[in-house]
């Protein structure tokens, strides 16, 4: 995925002679960095310890292709393993609980799930630059931006899944507008959309409206319940804003860090300005999912309802993403070199996408109370 780090100024260059070129030269089989001049070390920065150094992996022509090989696979790998916990995942939960089958169950937490993840990374590629510009002498190079193509896949989620509530319900596309979820999803569809072109115009950040009318139509389509549904709709605008602003700007972040691994100073600081927001995000979305789940989630059906089973499970990714933030914020602050806390937090960013399946799960699932036999 991610060419090797910039050569380092001060490294020793080897003696010229026979098959060995010139100080400044690049032999031919080689590959071009992709990085500009402007992400090399300054003076008094030494190389940092991500993976992937020039030296051993970058010598041969072929060699960078064969060290993104273990990385394709394991990012296919776990596309795959999302794909058939996204596919499954409801009816392994409500295995055994005598709860009504859902029609379509797996399709659509694939489809949320695509959508959430659109709505993360578009609200974290808005969040996270804010967070760059207060990095004092950081390199002047960006990652690309993937807005776009997250706000087109949120705007195909929100559109099949329309289409899956139009097959299920024999009303036909036009006759599903006027229903309350395909009008929601219609709006949701619409917003991504108009986030797309703000995204691709010279105004990026006023993609913000319309995701938060995406935000709000999602809030208010989670909450059909006849039991205070605007409390219920409040809080997951908290939450899901929270949620996605956690791990949207996560994935910026070490993306940047990536792009700045000839610059450990710039990317620690920029790690540093993320894990301080990342507090108030975490305690936001602790507060909002705890009162969430006391309102929804009867004592009494905790383990013998599929939405208990699969809150325990997130509960439990959620305690392991908070362990491996702290590690990354603790190596952080005792280490210059941020490589360690890099890949602490890459692996918080994997439990996070698990969370987005999981969490995307929770809004198919049948409502406890129909289980309960408290009144």
């Amino acid at each position: 995925m991610f060419s090797g780090p910039p050569a380092d100024p001060a490294a020793p260059t080897p003696p010229t002679g026979s098959g060995t070129p010139p100080t400044g030269a690049r032999r031919a089989d080689a590959p071009a960095v992709a990085v500009t001049a402007d992400v090399a070390p300054s003076s008094g920065e030494g190389r940092s310890g991500y993976e992937g150094e020039p030296g051993r992996e970058d010598q041969g022509g072929g060699s960078g292709r064969s060290s993104r090989l273990p990385l394709t696979l394991s990012l296919a790998a776990a596309a795959l393993l999302a794909l058939l916990v996204a596919v499954f995942g409801p009816g392994l939960a409500a295995r055994g609980t005598g709860e009504l089958r859902i029609p379509g169950a797996g399709l659509t937490t694939l489809l949320r799930t695509v959508l959430f993840a659109g709505l993360a990374v578009q609200l974290g590629e808005l969040l996270a630059p804010q967070l760059i510009r207060t990095v004092r002498s950081r390199p002047r190079t960006a990652v690309r931006s993937w807005s776009v193509c997250a706000a087109l896949a949120g705007a195909g989620a929100a559109a099949g899944q329309i289409a899956q509530l139009a097959a299920a319900s024999g009303l036909g596309i036009t006759g599903t507008y006027a229903t309350r979820n395909g009008g929601l999803l219609l709006l949701m569809a619409n917003g991504f959309v108009a986030a797309a072109l703000c995204a691709a115009s010279r105004r990026p950040a006023l993609a913000l409206a319309p995701l938060a009318v995406v935000i709000g139509a999602e809030a208010i389509r989670a909450h059909p319940e006849a039991y205070s549904p605007e409390i219920g709709a409040a809080l997951t605008v908290v939450h899901l804003t929270a949620a996605s602003l956690w791990t949207g700007g996560l994935l910026y972040v070490l993306r940047t860090m990536w792009l700045w691994r000839g610059s450990p100073t710039a990317a620690r600081a920029l790690l540093g300005r993320y894990a301080r927001l990342a507090i108030w995000l975490y305690v936001a979305l602790a507060a909002t999912g705890t009162v969430s789940t006391l309102r929804r989630l009867p004592v009494d059906v905790v383990f013998t309802s599929a939405y208990g089973r699969t809150l325990l499970v997130k509960l439990a990714l959620m305690a392991v993403a908070s362990v491996l933030a702290l590690a990354a914020r603790r190596r952080m602050l005792r280490d210059d070199d941020p490589a360690v806390a890099h890949r602490l937090a890459r692996r918080e960013q994997v439990v996070l996408g698990a969370v987005v399946v999981v969490s995307a799960i929770l809004t198919v699932v049948p409502d406890p109370h129909w289980i309960s036999l408290r009144p």
